[in-house]
């Protein structure tokens, strides 16, 4: 199959069955990477590739395997960066786009974050998963897929 494939950072991703619906509408082959806890499909179109436990491994299984054009979902903002370098679409699991233009914001507020995490100065916490993020993924990735392919055509 050509054109543009699907590439998702799969450890701890809330939105695989967001991925799966998008991607069967539009006949694309979905790749789940994690370090492990995939659930098998007999889809032929869903691939899991299960990395070692080492430290980013997952990521650089999807750097090394995602080309121009494919599109890549992910929170993690250093792959997400990696990504951007290489042309692909980026998405975050709340459907925002990770682009050449917002990238260096994203991993700026990261280091900002993990900075102030680390001195105490703000909790980790992440706010809870909502419906509304998810709907707004569903609706930023079929918007993301449509543009892949045409940009492939």
């Amino acid at each position: 199959m050509s054109g543009p494939a699907i590439f998702v950072d799969a450890d701890a991703c809330p939105v695989k069955d967001e991925v799966v619906k998008v991607a069967e509408r539009h006949d694309r082959v979905v790749t789940f990477v994690a370090n492990g806890g995939l659930r098998p499909s007999r889809d032929p179109m869903i691939r899991n590739v299960v990395v070692s436990g080492k430290f980013d491994a997952a990521d650089d299984w999807i750097v090394e395997n995602a080309s121009t054009n494919d599109i890549v979902v992910t929170a993690d903002v250093p792959l997400a960066a990696r990504c951007v370098e290489k042309g692909c679409h980026v998405l975050g699991m709340n459907g925002s786009a990770f682009t050449p233009e917002t990238i260096g914001m994203a991993v700026a507020m990261r280091d900002l974050k993990q900075t102030l995490r680390e001195s105490g100065e703000i909790k980790g916490y992440n706010a809870p998963f909502s419906q509304r993020d998810r709907s707004a993924f569903l609706s930023s990735l079929d918007r993301t897929v449509r543009r892949a392919l045409h940009a492939a055509a």
